[in-house]
């Protein structure tokens, strides 16, 4: 099985992460950009969901296996190519000419927490899985890329309590806050409310896609201009 799949149902695209905790590294990369890139050339489809095959994880955030061997092996660039990587994942979700909606059926932790942002609206299952910014216990930074993401997804005041806490937040509070759409009670339930609210949209992907160009313009142009001075000296994460 592909570590990532796309369906398409009616005129949704729906994307299947398939590799369990389904974290972020050079071959999920390359595989989600081409989901989204194959799913943009059929021009029937109007929306598209990220969901996750594994009933317990949507996304755990970055591959720290992966990274702790590009630092044993010290394949900097490689590390830096992967950072960018990142930041190309969550430029294409901001801009997609179609709205892009994370189906969070369990755990999204750290990057994945952040990719959940980057997407226009969030569904989440109720019965598992937390929303969590670990970053604050594990001692990484976020680049403020990942900042201005977040703030565009979650109030203010929420989310100084997320971030400066790292508590580990269930749907059903994520909704009370306005950050998720709806809590769902079930996988089941999940994938029905959000493949009918994909359903509902029909608009034109020129419209779309320059609407969301001009909102998130600011949060693409701190990506470009702020995040490289980061990346280039690998200023990731903190010591002590």
């Amino acid at each position: 099985m592909a570590i990532i799949e796309w369906k398409k149902v009616e005129t949704v695209g729906v994307i299947t992460m398939n590799n369990g905790e389904n974290r972020h590294n050079p071959e999920f990369i390359r595989a989600i950009l081409t989901s989204f890139d194959e799913i943009e050339g059929d021009p029937k489809i109007s929306s598209v969901i990220i969901a996750s095959s594994d009933p317990k994880n949507w996304s755990q955030g970055i591959d720290l296996q992966w990274i702790t061997d590009a630092m044993a092996k010290n394949d900097l660039q490689g590390i830096r190519d992967f950072m960018y990587g990142l930041n190309r994942i969550f430029n294409r979700i901001l801009l997609y000419p179609m709205p892009v909606i994370a189906a969070i059926n369990g755990h999204a932790f750290g990057d994945g927490t952040i990719m959940a942002c980057a997407c226009d609206f969030r569904f989440m299952k109720a019965d598992r899985g937390f929303f969590c910014f670990p970053e604050i216990d594990i001692n990484i930074p976020f680049l403020p890329g990942m900042q201005a993401i977040i703030r565009k997804a979650i109030p203010y005041y929420k989310l100084e309590e997320l971030v400066f806490s790292g508590k580990r937040t269930g749907a059903a509070e994520l909704e009370a806050h306005h950050v998720i759409l709806k809590s769902c009670e079930n996988e089941e339930a999940l994938m029905r409310e959000a493949l009918a609210f994909a359903k509902s949209f029909n608009k034109k992907r020129p419209i779309f896609g320059e609407i969301k160009k001009r909102f998130h313009r600011t949060i693409i142009e701190t990506m470009e201009k702020e995040d490289p001075a980061f990346i280039e000296r690998l200023q990731l994460m903190l010591q002590g």
